[in-house]
């Protein structure tokens, strides 16, 4: 495998602080070209030391001195804001861009490298959320592959190599149910970020951890495994497997069903994705089938978790729906975790906004931005008005 020169979008998230442990163990294999951060001044300067990059990016603008100072003495380039990211990742120093900055703010920078050719080891679920049909049109005219990240999407494609040409017949996404899993909807409903922060098995960032409380982030999963792997709303099936072991299993038209398996780590699926189509060494926790015990599955409860049912409604009705599904649960989420709203509220707020933006039926790029500025601003108006009522 020649070295492969990476950028990092997000690096100080939790992907990508897990992508550069990657990287640490196999410096012969990669190379950090560029990394970027949006409030994380003091750890992205930490790492851009360590990997010695050639330039990195301080996406707020205020903190640009603080970064600049720091790190310009060393000889590494420095930056601010989005368009430089935009722009750098299109390097022909880069050879692979991993996206993995939240929410929407990720789609254009991860439009910006599929047009500059690179490929994707993608982390940013909400850019094919909001735009799959046109970023994946995209990525098969520049010729881009599109890595998944996702512990579920990469072991879909994991569970494809080899299959030849023979036809997905269903999709079974596994969802760990999060931290409510067995508790009640009264009991949910009275819940505070506190506990719905406290997920039983992956450590992540906030804003997905109470995804995945709704079960959000599921349904996010469902509409992102659409635009990957070509399948009908119908054939994605959510299955609620709590000790996530099964990342995810695909059926073949036969009846067999192939699936991968692995301890939570989401150092696998990105070292996967950096290192595709070869497999590396990795210092992690091997499974133990004799200690594992049973595996269970059931399927998941739409009523207590509405979100799920939020994402099928807007996979199925298409256009612009999900990109507004997709903007008003960041800004529900983001009120919720001000504790401004309450659990429920998230997908209240959601719905609400579903209804009342404008649909688009075959949105353009331009069209997918403008419905996520109206969206942010629809959903947080209903938030001020209702605000402390919930």
């Amino acid at each position: 495998m020649n070295k492969r020169r990476v950028a990092i979008l997000g690096s100080t998230g939790s992907i990508g602080r897990q992508a550069l442990d990657v990287i640490r163990q196999h410096r012969d294999l990669f190379e950090v070209e560029l990394l970027t951060a949006n409030n994380s001044s003091e750890l992205l300067i930490a790492q851009a030391r360590e990997f010695d990059v050639n330039s990195a990016v301080i996406c707020n603008e205020e903190k640009y001195d603080e970064v600049a100072s720091a790190l310009q003495k060393d000889g590494i380039k420095v930056f601010a804001g989005m368009d430089s990211v935009c722009s750098l990742v299109g390097g022909s120093n880069i050879d692979i861009v991993l996206t993995a900055m939240v929410g929407f703010s990720g789609l254009a920078s991860t439009v910006a490298a599929i047009k500059a050719g690179k490929a994707i080891a993608l982390a940013n679920k909400e850019t094919l959320v909001a735009a799959g049909s046109l970023v994946t049109a995209l990525a098969r005219e520049h010729g881009v592959p599109l890595l998944p990240v996702d512990s579920e999407h990469s072991a879909i494609f994991q569970c494809l190599q080899g299959c030849g040409n023979n036809r997905i017949s269903r999709i079974h996404l596994t969802a760990s149910g999060g931290p409510f899993r067995e508790w009640s909807r009264e009991k949910i409903a009275a819940a505070g970020p506190r506990e719905a922060l406290r997920h039983p098995n992956w450590q992540m960032g906030s804003k997905i951890t109470i995804d995945s409380a709704t079960m959000m982030n599921k349904g996010l999963e469902v509409i992102e495994a659409k635009w990957l792997f070509d399948v009908e709303p119908e054939d994605i099936r959510v299955v609620v497997h709590p000790e996530s072991i099964i990342h995810s299993m695909v059926e073949f038209a036969d009846g067999a069903v192939i699936a991968q398996l692995g301890h939570p780590d989401m150092r696998e699926p990105i070292q996967y994705a950096l290192a595709y189509p070869q497999r590396l060494n990795l210092d992690n926790r091997k499974l133990d089938f004799a200690a594992l015990g049973s595996l269970s599955f059931s399927a998941p409860d739409t009523e207590r978790f509405p979100a799920l049912g939020l994402a099928y409604e807007a996979l199925r009705r298409g256009g612009n729906l999900a990109c507004t599904m997709n903007a008003a649960n960041e800004i529900a989420v983001a009120a919720y975790l001000r504790e401004e709203i309450s659990f429920y509220g998230i997908s209240d707020i959601v719905a609400e906004t579903m209804d009342g933006v404008e649909f688009v039926a075959s949105p353009s790029l331009d069209d997918i931005f403008a419905t996520n500025e109206a969206a942010k601003e629809y959903a947080s108006a209903l938030i001020e008005k209702r605000k402390g009522r919930w």
